[in-house]
């Protein structure tokens, strides 16, 4: 959106472009109105970022429309929690989208993004974790970030961690998703500086109560660098991680 601001002005102050044809390009800011949803294109100027779509509980027409809006006004695009089905509905329609199965992610991406400080590590316990993982890890390297993975290191192995201790103390940022009882953020949180992002997923025996004990132990980590987001929310927290490598 920066830059298609920057090239009417640009059109305007060289006369290639006159005021009125220059108000009915800028009609649709700060947002534009498509009936079922309203798409916010001073997002990016204002935070930086584009806006991002949930693609959970949205029709495939809903979502082709919202997409093709961020696109035509120059930004790039990332569809969350994109069903399957859904895509093999939309991809024609949305052309150079490249699908992330794992991830249930859609990106298509027009300009490079700002790139990010240092590196982001993403951490999960288990390999039941890493679709939420990889919803991180995709969001950050979404946003310009360099992203280091590493999955299956949980408390059931600890040996399998400090194997890889250089790599995650030379992270700026830590992401680290965990279901059963969530303990791996408050094991990391106390062996390494940087800020620790924690991510309960819905991982778990009957008792884990779809991520509620992983949520409950995240949020009553002993360790002071603990920020938690909600159950299965691995944009979030790749977001958050974006926002910190960027400072």
């Amino acid at each position: 959106m920066k830059d298609f601001l920057a090239e009417i002005l640009q059109k305007v102050y060289r006369q290639q472009l006159s005021p009125e044809k220059a108000l009915q390009k800028l009609q649709d800011f700060p947002y534009q109105e498509l009936n079922f949803a309203k798409v916010d294109h001073a997002r990016e100027l204002r935070k930086g970022s584009p806006e991002v779509i949930f693609g959970q509980g949205k029709t495939p027409d809903q979502l082709v429309k919202i997409a093709k809006a961020i696109l035509n006004k120059g930004s790039n695009l990332l569809i969350t929690r994109l069903d399957p089905k859904i895509y093999q509905k939309i991809k024609k329609q949305l052309p150079g989208g490249v699908y992330y199965k794992e991830a249930r992610c859609l990106t298509l991406i027009k300009k490079k993004a700002t790139a990010g400080k240092g590196r982001v590590a993403v951490l999960t316990a288990g390999t039941s974790d890493i679709p939420v993982a990889e919803e991180a890890a995709l969001t950050c390297e979404f946003f310009g970030n360099e992203v280091e993975r590493i999955y299956d290191v949980g408390v059931a192995g600890l040996h399998r961690l400090l194997n890889h201790y250089e790599k995650i103390k030379e992270a700026r940022v830590l992401v680290v998703v965990a279901g059963m009882e969530g303990a791996l953020p408050s094991v990391v949180a106390g062996l390494f500086r940087a800020p620790v992002i924690a991510v309960p997923t819905s991982v778990g025996y009957g008792a884990s109560f779809g991520g509620l004990s992983a949520l409950l132990t995240m949020l009553n980590s002993c360790p002071g660098s603990v920020a938690v987001v909600n159950i299965d929310n691995g944009f979030g927290a790749g977001h958050l991680a974006s926002l910190i490598n960027h400072l």
